[in-house]
C-alpha cells in the first residue's frame, strides 16, 4: 500500500512538473521547450524531495544478486547445558512476528521454563542481563564477538546508551526474544553467555 502511494505521489508530482513546464513553454514571452525522454528514463524513479521541494530522481533497481542470501545455521555445543537448547525452543514457540518491546521479559520466561535458571532474574534492563546471569545463575561469558557463531541457546546481550538494550537467544536459524529474526540486533554486542 505504501509503495502504491509513493508511486502515485511521484506520478502526480511528475505530471505537475511537466504541465508547469508545458504552460511556461506555451506562453508568448518564453521559448518553446521540447521534452525528450532518454532511452533509460524508464529506469529512473522521480519524486519531490521534502527538504528542498525540488524534483529528484534515483535509479530503479532492476538487477538482483543472483545467489540466495544464506545466514549460517547455529550448532549445538556439547560443552554447554542441554537445557539451553530447550530454552531456545521455548522462546521460539512463544515469540511473535514483531517486537513487543519486552525482550528481556520473554527471555527470562524461556530460561525459567526450561529449568536452566531456578528463579526468575530480577534485573529490569536488558543490558544488565549478562551480569546477573554470570553472578547469580552460573553462566559464563564466551569469547565470541560474532552473533552468528553463538551456539544454540546462548543468550546474547546488547547495549545502548540511552535505552534498555536488547537481549535474545540464539536458535538454529536465527535469533529470538519477544520476536523472531534471522539477523541479530544491530546494537553493540556486550557479550554472549552460556551455562556449562
Amino acid at each position: 500500500m505504501k509503495r502504491f502511494l509513493s508511486v502515485a505521489v511521484a506520478a502526480s508530482v511528475l505530471a505537475l512538473a511537466l504541465s508547469t513546464a508545458d504552460a511556461t513553454s506555451t506562453s508568448g514571452s518564453r521559448k518553446r521547450r521540447h521534452h525528450k525522454r532518454s532511452p533509460d528514463s524508464s529506469s529512473e524513479f522521480v519524486y519531490k524531495d521534502k527538504k528542498t521541494g525540488k524534483l529528484a530522481s534515483v535509479p530503479v533497481v532492476d538487477e538482483y544478486h543472483e545467489g540466495r542470501i544464506v545466514y549460517p545455521l547455529a550448532r549445538v555445543d556439547p560443552r554447554y547445558d542441554k537445557r539451553m537448547v530447550r530454552a531456545a525452543s521455548i522462546a521460539q514457540e512463544r515469540s511473535h512476528a514483531h517486537s513487543k518491546s519486552r525482550c528481556w521479559h520473554y527471555v527470562k520466561e524461556a530460561l525459567l521454563a526450561s529449568g536452566i535458571v531456578d528463579s526468575r532474574p530480577k534485573t529490569v534492563l536488558a543490558k544488565q542481563a549478562g551480569d546477573e546471569l554470570v553472578r547469580n545463575y552460573g553462566f559464563k561469558k564466551l569469547a565470541i564477538k560474532d552473533p552468528y557463531k553463538a551456539p544454540i541457546g546462548a543468550v546474547l546481550v546488547y547495549g545502548a546508551r540511552r535505552s534498555a538494550g536488547h537481549v535474545e537467544i540464539r536458535t538454529k536459524t536465527g535469533f529470538v526474544s519477544d520476536f523472531r529474526n534471522k539477523k541479530p540486533s544491530r546494537r553493540p554486542l556486550i557479550g554472549v553467555y552460556a551455562k556449562a
